[in-house]
């Protein structure tokens, strides 16, 4: 007779175990994770033993891809599903995950030999109400309603399908735990079961993952490291846009992104990601300047937004959304060394549109909104910025600056402020006006040169006095 199987306590968030209960995680810092769970061993499916080899005998996996049939989603994966590739794809409650993967699905489907889509939260019938709203289906679209993951991969087996959907991974639990759905060790032993099955029969897999309140993926960070792609599903819910981004990915680059917008058919791809993100600019007024940022292969303008006002109470704020809070420090203190001083202010700085700017090229056009709004000038409104901004004020050269040139161009701007270093190397335009910037300082002058626009905010500045630099201090 076997013993009796003791327990140990799982961290929800991390997968720490102790073998007590534990108020706080000493590995991440979150209170009231440790659930108690059954002591329990998944043996591996039995398999050959393995004999090491040099590298160049070992024959090389065909290159060919699955598509998708959506080319947004299949750029962010770089190219489309790998053979034996598992890919998480996670995201807020009703942010179109289970959309986008059902399109997916039924895309794949006329090529392939078969999808299987596994519904772990829903029945075949809800899947059907979803499917019939997306106008989406096939006959060798398969759905099963079943949440053990044994049953799931037994089925697969015998069906040999060319992709699977599992939705959710948070859902599915394995027979062999005794622990309930979603805990650190039914996530870590189902993903298990489901990557050893892809890398066995070389069939992609595609998993539905939940987000913790704080963004993160729930369950164990394990479970990021045992997938070989990580797909986030970013969007305001007050917006129907969608923002594709990979966070991970061995198969391709992290750094591309695919537009969507959620529509009553599905998730449509945006075709000018530019002029969405344009959309909804107002043109003369203080604060708004236009940036060419990359993403990816691509160049995408955005509009970053700041706003200047008096403290209200105490320390001055400085909130940065959709930009380095780090990097809005610098350039402030950078600001203030050109004369500019806005120390005793409150800052906000924004990306619109839902965005997020993680490169430094964006500094230019951050300092231009922050003179604009301090100053109560709106800057010209054929112009776009990008720069990186160094501590000493100079302006650094950036990459791609052709490529982000050509995107202003399309879309209709005039002039474009970029560092002196990349305007040596870009052939002059006869549609664009370069505005080669050495220092910060130069752009202080230049944008001080700008005609007024008489709004609160100019008024304000004027009665308040103004600095050095004709910016109210």
């Amino acid at each position: 007779m076997s013993p009796k199987p003791t327990s140990l306590f799982a961290c929800q968030a991390c997968g720490a175990t102790s073998s007590k209960w534990l108020g706080r995680c000493p590995e991440c810092g979150e209170w009231n994770s440790y659930v108690e769970e059954a002591r329990h061993t998944v043996a591996p499916a039995a398999a050959g033993p393995s004999r090491a080899r040099p590298l160049v005998d070992v024959a090389a996996a065909p290159g060919r891809r699955v598509e998708t049939g959506l080319p947004g989603f299949d750029r962010v994966l770089g190219g489309g599903l790998v053979a034996g590739s598992v890919v998480l794809v996670g995201g807020e409650p009703g942010i179109g995950k289970s959309t986008l993967l059902l399109q997916a699905a039924h895309a794949i489907a006329p090529g392939s030999r078969s999808v299987l889509y596994v519904a772990a939260e829903e029945s075949a019938d809800q899947v059907r109400l979803r499917a019939d709203r997306l106008a989406v289906g096939h006959e060798r679209l398969l759905v099963l309603s079943e949440t053990d993951v044994e049953r799931i991969v037994a089925e697969a087996v015998a069906e040999a399908p060319g992709a699977i959907v599992v939705d959710s991974i948070q859902a599915v639990r394995h027979s062999a735990l005794s622990s309930a759905p979603g805990t650190v060790s039914q996530v870590r032993e189902s993903a298990a079961a489901l990557v050893r099955y892809a890398k066995d029969h070389a069939v992609p897999v595609l998993l539905v993952g939940h987000v913790t309140k704080d963004g993160s993926l729930a369950g164990p960070k394990s479970l990021e490291h045992l997938v070989d792609a990580v797909i986030a599903i970013d969007g305001d819910r007050g917006s129907a846009r969608r923002i594709l981004r990979a966070t991970k990915n061995r198969f391709g680059p992290v750094d591309e992104i695919a537009i969507y917008e959620m529509t009553a058919g599905g998730l449509a791809e945006v075709p000018n990601a530019s002029a969405a993100f344009l959309s909804e600019r107002r043109s003369g007024l203080p604060g708004s300047a236009v940036t060419a940022t990359r993403e990816g292969t691509r160049s995408l303008l955005s509009e970053v937004q700041a706003l200047v006002g008096p403290s209200i109470a105490g320390s001055p704020r400085r909130v940065a959304i959709g930009v380095d809070a780090g990097r809005l420090s610098l350039l402030l203190a950078v600001l203030e060394r050109a004369g500019v001083s806005l120390s005793s202010r409150e800052v906000f700085v924004s990306c619109a549109g839902g965005l997020e700017i993680s490169e430094p090229a964006a500094d230019l056009a951050i300092v231009a909104a922050l003179l604009s709004s301090a100053r109560g000038r709106a800057l010209p409104e054929s112009a776009v910025f990008f720069g990186e901004i160094g501590l000493l004020g100079e302006v650094r050269r950036v990459p791609a600056a052709d490529s982000r040139l050509r995107e202003a161009a399309a879309l209709g701007f005039g002039r474009v402020y970029l560092p002196s270093e990349n305007a040596r190397d870009i052939a002059v335009s006869a549609s664009v006006s370069i505005r080669p910037v050495e220092r910060v300082t130069d752009l202080v002058a230049e944008l001080e040169r700008a005609p007024s626009v008489e709004t609160g905010s100019a008024l304000t500045a004027s009665r308040s006095g103004a600095g050095p630099t004709g910016f109210a201090g």
